[in-house]
């Protein structure tokens, strides 16, 4: 069966998820144009919305309250056939944000809607790494239970693709040392605070990267990349700190 296009109500807004230029012209134009943004925090989408000079109404919809306002936002746009634009704090909603349940709905209730395509620290990390792109896998953010970390940082480097994880910078060090434990020697990247001014990637073994985060703290934004199981460092880059 084929669903028959009709006009959105509402509507999934990648938003940048550092460089403030990276915003589309149609993100731009929804967020202009809609009745209602809801938003993780409403601190955070107004700096983004006074960047753009756009003035519109706000509601927080963030992890802890998705569930409990998914009924209230739906009401809504039935009741008042308002248009509602759907924004994290950086890039794509519903990727390890907010979203997910809230578009099981709208499939529930027939409520139509689309995503927009724009900015994503996955794929930004991914493709700055220079591991293959071609088959990978995201695993979100890294458990904090060691036993359940290791096992899918075992997990990692026995795929034959890339593995991508989100990690906060203060757990970063930990989660290289037990990487190193696990396979010392296997080709990892880290990328820090990527499209901002300080963006960094860090290539190496998982020894090396364990050694060098170990005795330098990171700061900001963190996407850890391990390598597929095939995957050898380049010469000039294996050569590299």
């Amino acid at each position: 069966m084929k669903d028959t296009p009709t006009e959105p109500q509402i509507y999934f807004v990648p938003t940048p998820i550092g460089n403030l230029s990276d915003i589309t012209t149609r993100a731009v134009e929804v967020l202009s144009s809609c009745d209602l943004i809801a938003c993780e925090d409403t601190r955070h989408t107004k700096r983004l919305l006074a960047h753009l000079d756009i003035h519109k109404p706000l509601m927080s919809f963030n992890a802890q309250s998705e569930e409990r306002k998914i009924p209230e936002l739906i009401e809504r746009i039935q009741s008042e056939e308002l248009t509602l634009a759907v924004v994290s704090d950086a890039g794509m909603p519903a990727v390890s944000d907010p979203g997910q349940r809230l578009i099981q709905t709208c499939l529930t209730e027939e409520i139509p809607y689309t995503v927009l395509p724009g900015p994503s620290a996955v794929l930004t990390a991914l493709v700055g790494s220079g591991f293959p792109a071609h088959h990978f896998t995201f695993g979100g953010f890294l458990p904090m239970k060691k036993g359940k970390k290791q096992k899918l940082m075992q997990e990692a480097v026995g795929f034959d693709g890339t593995t991508l994880f989100f990690e906060s910078p203060h757990r970063l060090p930990t989660a290289l040392k037990l990487l190193a434990e696990v396979a010392p020697e296997h080709p990892v990247c880290v990328a820090r605070e990527l499209t901002k001014l300080f963006e960094t990637y860090h290539r190496g073994t998982a020894q090396e990267l364990s050694d060098y985060f170990s005795e330098r703290p990171p700061k900001g934004e963190i996407v850890l990349l391990i390598a597929p199981q095939s995957y050898i460092i380049p010469a000039k880059l294996a050569d590299k700190k």
